[in-house]
């Protein structure tokens, strides 16, 4: 009778580790795919920052840039489950005005 509940708790055992293994599993996946999308960001966020400071009048560049930056970070998002909140600016709105800051700060330092 003794080795009864053993055997149970053994077979109880053995699904959860499996369980556990499985769920281990989606989870370096799901890791693995945010880490990918910071980087697809980061990247675009680099080459947008770049192009603004370099080229600021080519206006193409930077739409198409903004476009994936803002499409890559959206993705970002439904990767860590956040919602897309209504009146927030897009990322490369906000970018923008970072790199308009920082151009207008050059200057400044630039002149003195």
């Amino acid at each position: 009778m003794d080795q009864l509940p053993r055997f149970v708790a053994w077979v109880s055992m053995d699904k959860n580790m499996r369980h556990g293994r499985s769920e281990f599993s989606r989870e370096q996946v799901l890791q693995h795919e945010v880490e990918r999308a910071q980087d697809d960001y980061q990247r675009f966020r680099t080459a947008y920052l770049r192009v603004a400071r370099d080229e600021p009048g080519h206006e193409v560049a930077l739409a198409m840039l903004g476009s994936d930056m803002d499409r890559a970070h959206a993705h970002l998002q439904a990767l860590i489950g956040l919602p897309r909140l209504p009146y927030t600016h897009e990322p490369s709105t906000v970018v923008r005005r970072e790199a308009e800051r920082m151009a207008r700060e050059k200057e400044t330092h630039d002149n003195h």
